[in-house]
């Protein structure tokens, strides 16, 4: 028998999540010290911009991509890389709390290699969306894959609701919230298109969590089959 004292009090995050903040958290550390001098020397005061350049999502490469019908690795590479580079300590700290928030509570769900899957195709659908639909050159930052985390919580919290007779539409308060905070915050401050990969991939991580949740597929299957 197990002894109460062995269990764990708290759930453990899972490696996938700590293991994605870990990279972020390592690569905003390194940016901060190179600006400050205390680490690489001279050149790592364009570290950020360099590394931007290079593994950011840009517009203008997919715009590029698009006429010529050409789709060169060095540029497909941003899709899945953007979200590990931010604009500044801030951007990137709000993004790591929020990842490890929801990936704990999603994770403990579908567990890690799912969330890993979410994390992916949500920074895809959203790089996507904002290169047919945005003008702005640059997109940056965890954001839209961690408003797919929020989709599948929104999803794994309206299916709880619905199971308890809740009204079911406050599972988006969160992200009417969220989405509300930016409108405010580009009204007051402007703001750039960021939104649109951001709404792109909540709206993914809601419909991807309905086929990820364990037996969610089977349900898909069976329902469309009784139709």
């Amino acid at each position: 028998m197990t002894h109460p004292v062995n269990e764990t009090p708290v759930n453990p995050l899972p490696p996938v999540v700590a293991a994605l903040a870990l990279v972020m958290a390592g690569f905003e550390l390194a940016f901060n010290l190179g600006a400050r001098g205390l680490l690489g020397g001279p050149n790592a005061v364009g570290w950020r911009n360099t590394l931007v350049e290079r593994f950011g999502f840009s517009g203008r490469a997919f715009d590029w991509m698009l006429e010529n019908g050409s789709f060169p690795p060095e540029h497909l590479i941003r899709f899945v890389t953007y979200p590990f580079f931010h604009a500044s300590f801030s951007h990137a700290l709000f993004a790591v709390v929020i990842l490890l928030a929801m990936g704990k509570v999603v994770g403990e769900v579908i567990g890690s290699l799912r969330v890993c899957l979410l994390f992916v195709l949500c920074s895809i659908a959203g790089a996507l969306a904002f290169g047919l639909l945005g003008s702005d050159p640059w997109l940056l930052g965890a954001y839209p894959p961690v408003y797919g985390l929020i989709g599948g919580f929104t999803y794994l919290l309206w299916v709880r609701l619905g199971r308890e007779g809740g009204g079911q539409f406050r599972a988006f308060q969160l992200i009417g919230f969220l989405m509300g905070i930016q409108l405010v915050f580009a009204v007051l401050f402007g703001g750039g298109q960021d939104w649109i990969a951001d709404l792109a991939g909540f709206v993914t991580g809601f419909v991807l969590t309905t086929a990820l949740v364990p037996g969610g597929l089977a349900r898909l299957i069976a329902a469309v089959r009784n139709r």
